[in-house]
């Protein structure tokens, strides 16, 4: 399977349980990594993902009938705030997750900048975003074991 298999689409309010019963999925990984299965992640409702979807955009990736990937942003003040990126554990490292980076991104116009933030551990979302021209800007401790490296990309 390689990235060219798959399309990615708005994600539709009929998509949301998919959407986040693959997010407790795929994050099931960092809370191991952390050692922290109360990350918010997986603890997030299908009443919460509405109100995300009500207040920004989710794209999902599909293959065939599936969804296989997931990324959500919004915009704040100028700034677009890219969160819960998302890729199928089985799926992953086959390009998905950049192929969801590019399409949020070009998604949003009139944007300052990108942000996202990701695990100080999560070492393969680092190196992702870090290609993509996101540069480290601050860290957030969290809890003992995890802090989060805010990263941002300017445009234009």
């Amino acid at each position: 399977m390689l990235a060219n298999d798959v399309q990615i689409e708005k994600a539709k309010p009929e998509d949301l349980p998919a959407i986040l019963a693959l997010q407790k999925l795929a994050f099931r990984s960092e809370a191991e990594l952390y050692g922290d299965f109360s990350l918010p992640p997986l603890l997030q409702t299908e009443e919460s993902i509405r109100k995300e979807f009500e207040n920004g955009i989710i794209l999902k990736a599909m293959k065939g009938n599936e969804i296989v990937g997931s990324v959500r942003a919004r915009m704040d003040e100028g700034d677009c705030f890219i969160a819960k990126l998302v890729v199928h554990p089985e799926m992953q490292g086959k390009g998905i997750g950049k192929l969801l980076m590019n399409a949020i991104e070009n998604s949003f116009s009139d944007v300052a900048s990108f942000r996202v933030s990701t695990g100080h551990r999560s070492l393969r979302n680092l190196r992702l975003y870090e290609k993509m021209g996101y540069q480290a800007v601050g860290e957030e401790p969290i809890t003992a074991n995890l802090t989060m490296v805010k990263l941002k990309k300017l445009v234009g």
